[in-house]
């Protein structure tokens, strides 16, 4: 069984191929030219996209080096406490809004330290998977399609991020 499902996802890629090639084919359009013109736009797509990823990039790098998110964590901890949201968690539920790949290294940072069977690595795998990568996903959509007033798309999507931090907690303390 295994071995078939290797072999059919190997298969994937070449075959979507294939069937593109012979609907061009049978529609009697002009498969490459069609390729290239899609591709033209992707090019120039990430050329509007750029200038805005080099700068989240950079803020993102700054956050981590300057040691803001610590003072933020060391901040918030006694209302964290409070709440009973856990205080290890906080990096990642500061920085998950902002970056995917940095959010990726400080929730495998928190696994490696906590294990991933813990309520605390628990609690961060579900963070991952309900949460978004908010300020990112705004920047990229609404830069690609010009839209310069994002204040009423960032309220609701930061709420959103909170929901889903907050009802990650109490689902995995409720289960646990």
């Amino acid at each position: 069984m295994i071995n078939s499902l290797n072999y059919f996802s190997s298969l994937a890629i070449p075959l979507t191929i294939m069937v593109i090639i012979f609907y061009g084919l049978k529609e009697k359009k002009k498969t490459f030219d069609v390729f290239l013109v899609g591709a033209k736009e992707g090019i120039e797509i990430v050329v509007k996209m750029l200038p805005t990823l080099l700068g989240i990039f950079l803020a993102i790098g700054l956050l981590r080096s300057s040691g803001i998110i610590d003072f933020f964590v060391n901040l918030l901890t006694p209302i964290t406490d409070f709440i009973k949201f856990p205080s290890q968690v906080m990096p990642l539920a500061l920085l998950r809004p902002i970056s995917g790949s940095a959010s990726m290294a400080v929730a495998v940072d928190i696994m490696n330290n906590y294990g991933v069977d813990t309520l605390v690595g628990i609690i961060t795998s579900v963070i991952m998977g309900s949460t978004e990568t908010t300020f990112y996903t705004i920047a990229i959509y609404t830069s690609c399609v010009g839209i310069k007033k994002t204040r009423w798309i960032l309220l609701p999507a930061l709420a959103a991020d909170i929901a889903g931090m907050v009802a990650s907690v109490l689902i995995c303390r409720f289960l646990s």
